[in-house]
């Protein structure tokens, strides 16, 4: 060991093999003093570091007290080099701490530096160490490398700085000597690697981080401590060595502003440790260094390879996908014998990739993807015990998900909800009241598992970042509830168009606010008294009428709005007639959809005067010729399919519409409208199939061609299974439908109603 008091230890963040050897420098040093390059603002939170309850993956989240936009996060898994110096510190009971530029300093500075406009910032959700991520092509002009690993990679032979590396340290991590060569080759890299490569301003930073650090160095020297252990990340080495006088370091650190802020511990995910994750000391492959980390713990490096591959093997077999132990032999050893032939001890994940491509997976990418998914990433969440502190909002947050059991996890789940069922229904409350905060938890699954009024289905995934938006909306309340309802009165004030206050009623109503529906009430009823646009009013309504449809399910008291409800129907049907003239053919499609949802929703309302009111609109548009041929063959359309319209007063519009005084292309406009793209119409809809057949059949010849054309148009959004049914309905010939209702079935009797007690149970009736 070197005589001076001082022992740096270059890592990398994430690097199992370097926690490794840093793991047995550390027995050999025996330190009275562990310094860590991270935060200081956190120092106070390092004691929950060995508390059985903080499991890693995690992370420090140091946000600022009264700007909660500005946030950072310092992530730590097990195979973290500087986890693993913090818990060898604290375990030994030596003084342990932080030694980083303080968070509170870079935050003021970047307020400062955005005040001026200085755009030269990694931004405000920071990680602790830049220089871990690859730098951008801009940033270099001149340099043939971006990152400063890339360098060395190149002199060895290696395609990049990533191999490299993994290659001599994460993939080994076999001696303790390996950080004075870690300082020798970062000292060489340094002399020729530009200060202000990254910008003046990330320059000048990495200088205060860098003097900050030596300051906190001779601290320690100077309270007498003899083996002071410095784990800081290898590209820092070489500076903190530097015979720098105190002097220098006092002038750049003299003067820098501080923010108030404030840290926590939050849980991490071995998904957000990738580089693709937006983070800067990202890695690639956090499943795989977690099992190097543990295979060395376990001194079974030896059969890392196979380990690995058997891990693979289960992986598979668990997803019905065929995965035989003779493939793991073979990609054993095809793994071993480009080791060998690459002059590597052993297999990295470079070469186990490889063969599991070319032996197990036969170069199909689905199961590539889902190794990659589950194993080399993975989707492990950390956990963090309750004594850590947070804010009141995330403990009430945090107790609501143990009472309910509903646990955040990484990995993505669905989950079935039964609003009958109390804890299902409290369930589905908290989840539509984090939406209502922006913390997007869960998201409702739109289609057939939603369509019943007692059912929804959820995908939920927790994401680390959620920490940051409960801090951020905390001061809208100290409880979910709380919270949540402030914020919609926020939106009240500051939302105009009435669908985006609609839209908030449903989430709203769904989260069971009830002082806020009535605050919203009065917000809908001021802004719909102000709006003469009847499109904005039908499109209002659509959300609005769930409240009907969750009503009795959620008990929720309904009666609310349904006067704001009947009020926007009855205006939006006054002026539909006139919204819908003079439009061309995207206008007319982009009216469509409103036009079918407000439709379907004003007969889930099924109130007698509004219902009437609506549908003479849609019967002054569909008779009228004013507006678009769209709309008209659409309104004729539901008007139908409400009984508003018989069959024979269809068939004259039909006729109408489709005569050959009329435009080609708007006859085939009214039958796409008309027809509105569902094949199912026509096959199982016998007067439809009637009416359309008729009218070809009395078409003349001439006319019949200029039509086809068109009718073919219509026809080709249907799918090719639906083109073909309707083809063999043709062919069937008039009256098939007739005949087919005509045969006479030999029903069993006693088999047909053994199913009626069970149906009669489902639906709620009485056995």
């Amino acid at each position: 060991m070197s005589d001076s008091p001082v022992h740096y230890f270059g890592i990398r963040h994430h690097g199992p093999g370097c926690a490794r050897s840093l793991c047995r420098a550390l027995e050999a040093l025996q330190p009275d003093c562990v310094l860590v390059e991270g935060p200081p603002d956190a120092n106070e939170l390092l004691p929950f570091v060995l508390q059985a309850g903080l499991r890693p993956p995690v992370a420090l989240l140091v946000h600022g007290a009264d700007d909660t936009e500005s946030a950072a996060f310092y992530p730590f898994a097990a195979f973290s080099p500087e986890w693993q110096a913090l818990r060898f510190g604290l375990a030994a009971g030596v003084p342990t701490r932080f030694i980083d530029l303080p968070q509170a300093v870079r935050f003021a500075q970047d307020r400062l530096a955005a005040d001026n406009g200085d755009t030269d910032s990694a931004g405000a959700i920071a990680t602790p160490d830049p220089e871990a991520a690859p730098l951008p092509a801009s940033a270099l002009p001149d340099m043939r490398h971006h990152d400063p690993l890339d360098a060395l990679a190149e002199a060895a032979g290696f395609a990049d700085g990533e191999n490299w590396w993994n290659h001599l340290v994460e993939e080994r991590g076999d001696g303790e000597d390996l950080f004075v060569a870690i300082a020798e080759a970062m000292t060489a890299v340094r002399a020729d690697w530009p200060a202000d490569a990254r910008g003046p301003r990330a320059a000048l930073r990495e200088e205060q981080r860098e003097a900050f650090m030596r300051q906190c160095v001779r601290e320690a020297v100077k309270a007498g401590h003899q083996r002071i252990a410095v784990v800081c990340g290898a590209w820092h080495v070489p500076a903190l060595q530097a015979p720098v006088v105190v002097k220098a370091d006092t002038a750049l650190l003299k003067g820098l502003p501080k923010a108030r802020v404030s840290a926590t511990w939050v849980p991490w995910t071995y998904r957000h440790l990738t580089q693709d994750s937006g983070y800067g000391a990202g890695i690639d492959a956090p499943g795989w260094y977690d099992y190097l980390w543990l295979a060395g713990q376990s001194g079974s490096a030896g059969g890392r390879a196979a380990g690995w591959l058997a891990r693979i093997a289960r992986l598979l077999r668990e997803n019905n996908l065929d995965c035989s132990s003779a493939h793991v032999i073979e990609a054993t050893r095809l793994a071993d014998a480009l080791a060998a032939l690459r002059g590597r001890p052993a297999p990295g994940l470079a070469e186990l990739d490889e063969a599991v491509r070319s032996v197990i997976c036969m170069g199909e990418t689905a199961p590539l993807q889902l190794i990659r998914r589950e194993l080399t990433v993975s989707d492990r969440m950390g956990e963090v015990p309750p004594e850590v502190p947070a804010v009141p909002l995330q403990r009430d947050i945090e107790q609501t998900q143990k009472s309910l059991r509903l646990k955040p996890e990484a990995v993505q789940k669905t989950l079935e909800l039964d609003l009958r069922q109390p804890n299902d229904l409290a369930r589905s409350r908290l989840l539509h009241r984090l939406n209502l905060l922006g913390i997007s938890w869960g998201g409702l699954a739109r289609g057939r598992h939603n369509r019943g009024t007692f059912r929804e289905t959820w995908q939920l995934q927790w994401q680390p970042e959620f920490a940051v938006r409960i801090i951020e909306t905390s001061r809208f309340g100290s409880t979910l509830e709380q919270a949540a309802s402030a914020r919609v009165a926020e939106g009240c004030a500051s939302l105009i168009r009435l669908e985006e206050l609609a839209g908030l009623v449903e989430g709203v109503l769904l989260a069971d606010l009830g002082d806020s529906v009535r605050a919203l009430g009065e917000a809908l009823q001021a802004r719909a008294a102000i709006t003469g646009d009847a499109l904005q009013l039908i499109v209002a309504v659509p959300p609005l009428a769930n409240v009907f449809r969750y009503g009795s399910v959620r008990q929720t008291d309904s009666t609310l709005l349904s006067q704001v409800l009947d009020g926007l129907i009855t205006r939006g049907a006054i002026g539909l007639p006139l919204a819908c003239q003079s439009l061309d053919e995207s206008a007319a499609q982009a009216v469509r959809s409103p036009l079918i949802e407000a439709n379907d929703a004003i007969a889930l309302r099924d109130s007698g005067e509004q219902t009437q009111a609506w549908r003479s609109a849609l019967h002054q548009i569909a008779v009228g010729d004013a507006a678009h041929a769209l709309l008209r063959g659409l309104c004729c359309r539901l008007l139908l399919d409400a009984g508003y319209l018989e069959a024979g007063e269809v068939a004259i519009q039909l006729s109408r519409q489709l005569s050959s005084g009329a435009s080609p292309l708007d006859a085939a406009l009214w039958l796409d409208g008309f027809l509105n793209r569902n094949a199912l119409v026509l096959l199982h809809d016998p007067a439809v199939w009637q009416l359309i057949d008729d009218w070809l059949a009395g078409l003349s010849d001439d006319h019949f061609l200029q039509v086809i054309p068109l009718v073919r148009r219509s026809f080709a959004t249907f799918s090719n299974a639906e083109r073909r049914d309707l083809g063999q309905r043709a062919a069937r010939g008039a009256g098939a439908s007739a005949a087919a209702s005509a045969i006479d079935v030999d029903w069993d009797a006693g088999r047909a109603a053994m199913p009626v007690p069970v149906l009669r149970l489902l639906l709620g009736l009485d056995a």
